[in-house]
This record gives structure tokens, C-alpha cells and sequence, in this order.
């Protein structure tokens, strides 16, 4: 039996299948057969067990930890679906790794953002979605279609919901400003931030802080949390200013290195993330919101052809 032509098929490799069972639920579809594995000597294999001729295929995959092999299966799928006859291939990556390589710190140092965007456009993908990409300018290392998502509406919803008195929203650095102005404007909040610096990378030293916050409950808000040691940071200079709680929310719990131990051992209270990237390991007072429903919505208006933009207003 014939499938009709640009029938909506959803793939997934191995980073993140919860996710993409949460999103094919939502749109109530089954998700595509693919054997994604490895041969003996450790090369990815990837293989389709379904047709795809004239099919819109989105293959959910962030490029999380293990990065590299993550990267390589998603590389694959792409290219797997498009040798098959795939009408279109959407890359949907919720977490965009080697993100924070989009420019030359110093002599002699790859574009490394740059270079992911080229293999996935060079393997066959006609748009991507992502969410909350660290540097918005990566959208312009694409010569595709790129559609970044903001996870924090979803983060503020979540934030409201808690009802914390005299909120404020704070950005752990100068950088993040703009990420946490959206989220204070949507709460009502005041703005505050951290003036930071970093001798190394994975290394930050707190500087200053910027606002008032004895006596307020404060929210710090980011893109993600990686080795927890800006996060950690920030929070014990708040306090010791005389905050009276301080909490955490970002889009993607990269928690890589000491990350759980270091927040353990923080005075921060709740960490709000969502599952843009699997915990491998449960953490401590840390509570996941899922960006299935947004995926699935911004999936079902890239295939009817519907404005994507509605979902950023």
C-alpha cells in the first residue's frame, strides 16, 4: 500500500528517545523505526526500517554529551533518510552543541558552531528547530531555514506557579541580560545581574552584583547549567547580600564534570530545567518541565506550513 506523498514521520537516534516519545505522543503518531547501534569497532550504524519515500521526516536528536557520537548519529540519520527518498529532513535539535564556539577567542582556534552547521546542511537537513541556542547568532551559520525556540516561557510559567515573594530575576552574567529582561518583563520582576569574569574556560570568579536583593527571593536565570559553578556562585554572592532564597532555571541541564555535587552543596533551593537533554543521574532538587508540547507544535506547523513565528509572540 502506497503512503500518501509528505505523510509526517518522526526518527530518533539515541540521545534523547524519551523526549521524542513524548513528542510523537503529543501528536499522536508512532515514532520511525531505525536501528541506530555501533559495529564492533565502534563506528555508528544506522539503518531505516521503514519506508520514507516522499515522507517529511524531522529526526530528534540534541547533540548532548557524548557530543561527538551524538553529532555522528545525527549526521547519519539525516543522510540515511535523505538517500531513501525523503521529501524533506528537519534536523530538530533541542540542545545545539559546540554552541559556545562561535568565534575566534584567540589566534589559530576553529569556528567550531560554524563547522557543526555545515555538516548538517551538508548532510542533507532543510531546516532546523532548536531551542534557546547559546549564541542567537549561529541561526546565521545556516544557509537554511533555522527556527531557535525559547524555552523560557515555559521556565516563567513555571516560575509563576511557585508564587514567590518579591521575585526577582537575575542573569549570572553580562551576557545572559537579554534572556532574563524577557523572562522579569513576562513575571513582572525587577532585573538584576551578575558581573563576572573568567580567567578559564569551565572557570568564573564573581565580580560584582548588580541590584538590590536583601530580602527577595531570587530566580537566577540561563541558558544551561554545566559544570554548576557559575550558577553555585552567583547564588552564595546573592545570599551573602542578604537574599532571602535563591533558585535556578535553564534550558538545558548540561551538569557535566562535578555539576551535582558543586549544586548540592549550594545554597540554591530549586533548580527548574526542562528535557531538552536526559539526566543520566537523579539530582537534587531539581525539577524537569518538558518542551515536548512545544516541539510537537512547532513539528505540526513546519509540515502543514503554518508560521513558527506564532510561537514566539
Amino acid at each position: 500500500m502506497f503512503e500518501r506523498e509528505g505523510v509526517l514521520k518522526i526518527f530518533t537516534g539515541n540521545a534523547n528517545r524519551p523526549l521524542a516519545e513524548k513528542i510523537v505522543e503529543h501528536l499522536g503518531i508512532k515514532l520511525g523505526d531505525a536501528d541506530v547501534g555501533r559495529f564492533s569497532n565502534g563506528e555508528i550504524r544506522v539503518r531505516l526500517l521503514e519506508n520514507v519515500r516522499g515522507s517529511d521526516v524531522f529526526i530528534v536528536q540534541p547533540t548532548s554529551g557524548p557530543v561527538n557520537d551524538n553529532l555522528m548519529e545525527l549526521l547519519l540519520l539525516i543522510d540515511a533518510t535523505r538517500r531513501a527518498s525523503a521529501r524533506r529532513v528537519t534536523a530538530v535539535v533541542p540542545f545545539y552543541g559546540y554552541a559556545r564556539q562561535d568565534r575566534k577567542e584567540r589566534g589559530r582556534e576553529p569556528i567550531s558552531a560554524k563547522l557543526v552547521a555545515n555538516l548538517i546542511t551538508t548532510a542533507g537537513a532543510k531546516r532546523v528547530l532548536t531551542m534557546d541556542l547559546h549564541a542567537p547568532q549561529i541561526q546565521g551559520f545556516f544557509d537554511i531555514p533555522v527556527d531557535n525556540l525559547q524555552g523560557g516561557r515555559i521556565l516563567a510559567q513555571a516560575i509563576a506557579a511557585r508564587q514567590l515573594e518579591n521575585l526577582m530575576i537575575f542573569s549570572p552574567d553580562a551576557g545572559g541580560v537579554n534572556r532574563a529582561r524577557q523572562l522579569a518583563k513576562f513575571l513582572g520582576a525587577p532585573l538584576g545581574f551578575i558581573d563576572k569574569r573568567r580567567p578559564e574556560p569551565n572557570v568564573s570568579e564573581v565580580v560584582n552584583v548588580i541590584g538590590k536583593v536583601r530580602d527577595r527571593s531570587v530566580v537566577i536565570v540561563d541558558d544551561m547549567i554545566d559544570t554548576g559553578g557559575t550558577i553555585a556562585k552567583a547564588a552564595q554572592a546573592i545570599m551573602d547580600l542578604g537574599a532571602k532564597a535563591v533558585y535556578a532555571a535553564a534550558t538545558h541541564p548540561v551538569f557535566s564534570g562535578h555539576a551535582a555535587e558543586i549544586l548540592r552543596h549550594s545554597p540554591i533551593q530549586e533548580i527548574l530545567v526542562t528535557d531538552t537533554i536526559p539526566l543520566t543521574e537523579p539530582m537534587d532538587r531539581t525539577t524537569v518541565i518538558s518542551v515536548a508540547p512545544l516541539l510537537a507544535e512547532a513539528i505540526m506547523r513546519v509540515h502543514e506550513d503554518l508560521s513558527v513565528s506564532k510561537l514566539f509572540e
